[in-house]
């Protein structure tokens, strides 16, 4: 008897263990989505491959990837999301806020995953970030609160900037809330702000020899995946113009821009596995609250500063996770 009870204590403990602690299924396949607005990028989906695999999913043994690039062209944006929300996926993970909207309007009952969505409440995607609700949950990288940041980072490495730059994609969602808050930054500061739109690359150059005509004296590049992907065209523009320049993301820097801080991205697309694998154990997507970036970074080009002639306080450097000689 006490054998027996034994035995059945097990199994009911065993059936009452949340699925959402266990390795996934060996047994079963599941097929996703992963559709970003931007083209191939080894950073970051790597790092929502590796994210996968620490939880136990390898691509072609137990999960199969459908993915689909837009390569920042918004015409092919619904025609993507069309395409994957006819197909039998388990979820969808996308990226940034434009592929959400657009993966959102295409279906209402395929989760949603966003791996790098700014301000998904203003725009509608979700009820709140602590309870989205429908099928819409993931990361959320609110580009307006930097906006304020990088400005003030600008102003302290390059005191005598009066009139500063501001690169928007033209056709992003968020493209008017972030110029608002652009201009209310640099009221702030007493800066003239200076805006520029691009809907692509081929109006670059247009709106960098307008920055010069109007005098500008510093750039911020807006966080973007059109700018995220022409970062050193970009880079490059803002050298030959003599702007000093930042972004939103550590790549920038990188690439030869002078600044950049922002929200880890590859860190972002490493967390959303996270996601992916509750919704796949059989969490819904509305109860799953959206998350803020948790890892930033601050990282300085020195080498462009002194091609600038740009002496960069220590005060500043002291504060960088990131130098680079």
């Amino acid at each position: 008897m006490i054998r027996r009870a034994l035995l059945f204590i097990a199994v009911v403990s065993g059936l009452l263990i949340t699925p959402l602690g266990q390795a996934p299924s060996a047994s079963k396949v599941f097929h996703i989505g992963y559709f970003v607005a931007r083209g191939p990028d080894p950073a970051t989906d790597g790092a929502f491959l590796r994210g996968l695999r620490d939880l136990g999913y390898v691509e072609g043994r137990n999960i199969v990837i459908e993915r689909r690039f837009a390569y920042n062209k918004a015409e092919a944006l619904p025609v993507l999301a069309a395409e994957l929300a006819g197909m039998k996926l388990d979820l969808i993970v996308v990226a940034p806020i434009n592929t959400a909207l657009a993966m959102k309007k295409a279906t209402n009952t395929v989760p949603i995953v966003m791996a790098n969505g700014g301000e998904p409440v203003r725009v509608g995607l979700v009820a709140s970030l602590a309870r989205p609700g429908g099928n819409v949950t993931g990361l959320s990288n609110v580009s307006t609160d930097l906006i304020g940041k990088e400005m003030e980072l600008l102003k302290e490495a390059v005191p005598g900037s009066s009139r500063v730059a501001f690169l928007v994609n033209a056709s992003s969602p968020l493209a008017d809330q972030q110029l608002r808050e652009a201009h209310a930054g640099a009221r702030s500061l007493g800066i003239r702000l200076v805006p520029g739109k691009a809907r692509d690359a081929s109006q670059y150059q247009a709106v960098f020899a307008a920055f010069t005509r109007d005098r500008a004296s510093a750039l911020i590049v807006n966080l973007d995946p059109m700018f995220f992907t022409h970062r050193r065209r970009i880079a490059d523009l803002a050298a030959a113009r003599r702007l000093p320049a930042i972004a939103a993301f550590r790549e920038f820097a990188e690439a030869g821009g002078l600044m950049a801080y922002g929200a880890n991205l590859a860190d972002m697309f490493r967390r959303s596995a996270t996601y992916v694998d509750k919704i796949l154990k059989g969490a819904h997507p509305g109860d799953l609250p959206v998350e803020q970036p948790t890892k930033f970074d601050f990282v300085i080009n020195l080498r462009t500063a002194k091609s600038l002639g740009i002496a960069i306080p220590p005060s500043i450097l002291l504060r960088a996770d990131e130098v680079i000689q």
